[in-house]
């Protein structure tokens, strides 16, 4: 395992994190606490040291996990959370999206109440979850700061969702030099991400990109298959079945990264991403201890050449000489500001 700096923070990540939005949830395949815990322990055995959880996860429950799975290792990890969501006075109807509380009062409050279910002093990394780009107001920053005066934070975050786009908000984290943010971007979706990387090269920011769901919903390492069953109530079941029709094709003009015995096409997904100076650290999402095995190993494998990843830039461009709707459109956000301005909203939009 290799590890990087976040931002200039000082805090240091493990190339591949665990992402533990699924653990206090049954949001990704049904698993039990102890099973989750192991888990979590067992990839501090492989080298993991970065641990990105959130408040709304479980209404705490993620949090109180994680905490207890790493109170023997505190020293040796870095542990991410967010804040954002209002579900202390709101109940969970299913996936849907809970309302959201940016008062600098309020978050606060869900900070201290997440270091309460953590169990620690202070936590390694501070995201706000999904803010729009009205709601990072000058007093938002200002709390920022103070928390980290006040030693409760050691960085600053921004996770990007729950569609895909949130454009005008990672750049503005960018700007503001917000010591990462994180985002979904694969192989599959590279437009975000392509973006930001623009944003940081134009800016010069020192902000770490941390890309989550890698595997595109489980298509890129195949656990996701034209045969693939997927149980009542997992996350994966909303992309509509135009995206992984699609994905299938696409995926078979990219096996050329995988090469045997050396490089998976699971490990050659990540790799992908941590060939980008920004990405700090990638978090999949770990259902077995084969993942963990095998994605962890990905910081070693060999990297992607030159000539694979110039391939990987034509297959996009061209759109994998798939000429077929995706049929995504209609879950993708501020890409181009229009769905934003056509909602009436009162938002920023990317150029």
């Amino acid at each position: 395992m290799q590890y990087q700096e976040l931002g200039d923070s000082g805090v240091e990540v493990s190339e591949v994190g665990f992402g533990a939005w699924v653990v206090g949830t049954d949001w990704w395949g049904d698993r039990s606490e102890d099973d989750a815990l192991e888990m979590i322990r067992y990839a501090v055995e492989q080298g993991i040291t970065y641990f990105d959880t959130g408040d709304v996860y479980g209404h705490g429950r993620s949090e109180e996990l994680v905490g207890e799975a790493l109170a023997e290792f505190r020293d040796e990890v870095t542990i991410a959370t967010k804040v954002g969501y209002d579900f202390y006075n709101n109940p969970q109807a299913g996936h849907g999206e809970l309302p959201k509380e940016m008062d600098p009062e309020y978050l606060r409050d869900a900070v201290e109440q997440s270091l309460d279910r953590l169990g620690v002093d202070s936590v390694d990394v501070l995201q706000l979850h999904n803010a729009d780009v009205d709601e990072i107001t000058p007093d938002v920053l200002e709390l920022l700061d103070e928390l980290e005066e006040e030693g409760l934070i050691d960085a600053t975050g921004l996770a990007l969702g729950p569609s895909i786009g949130w454009l005008a908000e990672g750049d503005l984290a960018i700007e503001e030099e917000f010591d990462s943010v994180q985002l979904v971007w694969n192989v599959l979706e590279q437009e975000v991400g392509n973006h930001f990387l623009e944003t940081i090269d134009e800016t010069g920011s020192s902000t770490s990109l941390i890309p989550r769901v890698p595997h595109s919903s489980g298509i890129l390492n195949e656990q996701v298959t034209p045969d693939t069953e997927l149980g009542e109530g997992d996350h994966r079941g909303f992309r509509p079945d135009e995206w992984y029709e699609t994905g299938w094709e696409k995926l078979e003009k990219l096996w050329f990264l995988e090469r045997d015995g050396e490089r998976t096409m699971g490990q050659a997904s990540i790799a992908w991403l941590l060939s980008h100076d920004p990405v700090a650290t990638v978090t999949p999402t770990f259902r077995t201890k084969g993942d963990i095995d095998e994605w962890a190993a990905a910081s070693d494998v060999p990297k992607l050449s030159a000539e694979e990843l110039a391939s990987v830039e034509e297959l996009y461009e061209n759109d994998f000489d798939i000429d077929r709707d995706d049929g995504m459109d209609s879950l993708r956000s501020s890409v181009d500001g229009a769905d934003i301005e056509s909602a009436g909203l009162d938002k920023l939009a990317a150029d």
